[in-house]
């Protein structure tokens, strides 16, 4: 029997033109605070606004998960709106509380909710939810939903070429001998989201132009093993965007390239100018 599906992702995820379209796609914000300021993420700030205060600012902006209250008053409404049970994807629990508040409030609301722990974010959350909407029209079946998403887990390819040092500095996620050496040398870390849902230093590179090179030899040396499309993600540079597409589409001109922006939750941390490429290598439909 068909049942009525919400489909839930948090901020940390990022939000596609296909499903924000669907009314039954729900978005559960995380809150970001400047000082004795707090904003809903996507909702009270734009990713403009936040760069903005970011560069204008001594604060050092902080996030905060939604609370399971949250995800109650949430689990309530659909219940009342007619809906049978969630499917939620969730920033990995590695790096947010969001997973963990969400069982709690599905809990509290005594609402079914199959909760998945991505241990991914951004892109890679984007995709499992589509291959779990795809899988339940197709099948009309939960379970099998339930594992083409669990199958996807910690699958997502990832580099990650950070913009500014700025923000790693202000956060305390890079020390002063670093950050110094880093602006004078020119070097770009490139960070990796690990098959256990960490984000780890990866590898370094001097230049912005070095760097953009970096991410299009990724993309060359895995293109032909790719199940997904390629997504470019942006913090504030959509014209670089454009132009590695670009750079990626001369070398491979076939490839299903979409570009996206880092959400203001990841941009706390990641900072302007940032630049990513992630996919995945696998559909979901093997284990």
């Amino acid at each position: 029997m068909t049942q009525k599906i919400a489909w839930i992702i948090d901020s940390l995820g990022y939000l596609s033109p296909e499903l924000a379209a669907r009314s039954d796609v729900f978005v559960a914000p995380l809150t970001i605070h400047f000082g004795t300021d707090s904003y809903v993420d996507g909702e009270s700030l734009t990713t403009d606004e936040l760069y903005e205060k970011i560069n204008t600012t001594k604060s050092i902006p902080t996030t905060s998960q939604p609370s399971a209250g949250y995800f109650e008053k949430l689990y309530r409404s659909l219940k009342e709106e007619g809906y049978d049970c969630a499917i939620a994807v969730h920033i990995s629990s590695k790096l947010s509380g969001t997973f963990a508040s969400s069982n709690a409030g599905a809990e509290l609301a005594h609402f079914t909710v199959h909760t998945v722990d991505s241990l991914s974010m951004s892109y890679g959350m984007t995709y499992m939810l589509e291959r779990g909407i795809e899988t339940y029209e197709e099948t009309k079946s939960i379970e099998q939903t339930m594992q083409v998403i669990q199958n996807l887990v910690a699958k997502l390819q990832n580099y990650i070429l950070i913009g500014k040092l700025d923000q790693l500095y202000k956060g305390g996620r890079m020390s002063g001998v670093q950050y110094f050496l880093g602006s004078l040398l020119k070097m770009k870390p490139v960070v990796h989201m690990n098959d256990e849902g960490l984000l780890i230093p990866y590898d370094k590179v001097r230049s912005e132009k070095r760097g953009v090179q970096y991410l299009i030899d990724r993309v060359t040396e895995k293109a032909d093993r790719m199940t997904s499309c390629l997504y470019i993600m942006h913090g504030n540079v959509e014209e670089r965007a454009i132009a590695l597409k670009e750079a990626i589409h001369k070398q491979i001109p076939n490839l299903d390239i979409r570009i996206g922006e880092i959400s203001s939750s990841i941009a706390v941390h990641a900072g302007e100018e940032t630049l990513a490429i992630l996919w995945f290598e696998d559909d979901g439909t093997t284990s």
